[in-house]
This record gives structure tokens, sequence and C-alpha cells, in this order.
């Protein structure tokens, strides 16, 4: 699906809200992302590391599905029954989706502490990085996080960076 648009509000420090606006499924109310990084936040991290892999159902995939994912839809009535139904039936994901949000996880792992190496950021990557070989796509990624990490960095509050899916 294209046309669904991901707004992340820099807040204070280093939290940050993000909004996602989409054509399939409910509306969805704004949420705090889990903040932690001046460059990078996490949430934006894994768009970067989804689009740029290609991967089709990690947590931006499926919210462009029309899967509520994190989010809550912004309609009380619509998020009674989302509650209702996370509630009486636990959705079970496919086992594509399943292995694109552990490949996700996977690449985000590794990609940020590669950035924040060639970046001075940190002196040296971590032993689980450096312990295995790094996938040819984080060299993308990370040209990918070049691209946001400093219009991030010197955003003010309540600045914004909108990335359409």
């Amino acid at each position: 699906m294209q046309g669904m648009r991901v707004v992340f509000t820099k807040g204070p420090g280093t939290s940050y809200d993000i909004a996602v606006h989409r054509e399939t499924g409910a509306a969805l109310a704004p949420r705090n992302g889990p903040g932690g990084h001046p460059y990078l936040p996490h949430d934006l991290v894994h768009f970067l590391v989804e689009a740029e892999a290609g991967i089709e159902l990690g947590v931006y995939g499926r919210l462009a599905a029309g899967d509520n994912g994190l989010f809550w839809p912004a309609d009380p009535a619509e998020r009674a029954k989302a509650a209702r139904r996370r509630k009486s039936k636990r959705v079970q994901s496919s086992p594509q989706a399943k292995a694109d949000m552990a490949r996700s996880e996977e690449l985000a792992g590794i990609a940020v502490p590669v950035w924040e190496v060639r970046h001075g950021q940190a002196r040296e990557l971590p032993a689980y990085v450096t312990a295995r070989e790094i996938p040819s796509v984080v060299d993308r990624i990370v040209f990918r996080f070049d691209e946001y990490a400093d219009r991030w960095h010197t955003l003010p509050v309540r600045g914004s960076l909108t990335l359409t899916w």
C-alpha cells in the first residue's frame, strides 16, 4: 500500500510522538515513542530499516495494511472494538510476519551501532555485532540514517519529520 504518512514530532530531550495517517484501517491516535537516542529515534530507525530492506510485514507494512500494531484507534468506539478483539482472541501472526519483525529488529540492532561508530557517537561496535558478518543491506540502511539523523537532531521541540510509506 502506498500513501501512508508517518509523522515523527520531537519532544524535549530524546522523547518524541509518532502519528500514522493511512488509507486502510481505523484512524489511529498518536502515541509516544520510547525515545532514548538524540539522532535516531527508535521508531524512525524501524521505518528506515524496513523501507530500505524491503521488509513487507514489519511494523510499518502491517500498519499500512490496516493492522493497529502498538497504536489504538482514535475513535473511542473503534478503540473499544479493538480492545475486545485483542482480549477475546490473540491475533496470531503469520510465519512471514514473525520473520519480518525479527529481521527488522536484527537489522536495527546492527545498523544503529554501525552508524554510531561511523559518526563518532561510539568508539567500537558491541561484541554481538563484531561477532557476526554484517549484511550488505546495513550500508544502505546507514546511508538512510545519514539522511535523517542530523535533521532530527537539529529539529526544535515540536518540530516534525514526515515520511511516506
